[in-house]
């Protein structure tokens, strides 16, 4: 699968594509296949090291997507689910796992472009 990750500290150009395996969820997680992520502050604080995380890592706190594979003890979420997600990182990849308590349904009157970019903001508010 095709993921941005940070190697180091930066602007934007530090941003990298790579390939990566599949990642597997294990207990309590999702696997999403992400069709939006959000951009928000803190991404760029985190991209900056202003927020510093382990390197590297894939940014992104914020998407939403379709689930494709549940982890053991996932209830209640299933292959097909519309979900999104906040405060979990790796939205910039095309698979991400989140952690299914991190996971809210998308109603079918809101689109995953939509969904991906309200909830960090909403909050915030």
């Amino acid at each position: 699968m095709k993921v941005i990750r940070v190697h180091q500290a930066g602007e934007a150009d530090v941003l990298q594509l790579e390939t990566a395996a599949m990642p597997e969820p294990t207990t309590g997680e999702v696997r999403v296949k992400v069709a939006a992520a959000g951009l928000n502050f803190i991404d760029v604080y985190q991209r900056r090291g202003w927020y510093p995380l382990s390197l590297p890592f894939t940014p992104g706190m914020e998407g939403a997507g379709v689930v494709d594979a549940v982890g053991e003890g996932v209830r209640d979420i299933a292959p097909g689910d519309r979900m999104a997600w906040a405060m979990s990182l790796g939205a910039y990849a095309e698979y991400a796992i989140v952690p299914a308590s991190r996971l809210v349904r998308v109603p079918p009157d809101i689109t995953l472009e939509q969904a991906a970019a309200v909830l960090l903001q909403g909050m915030t508010a």
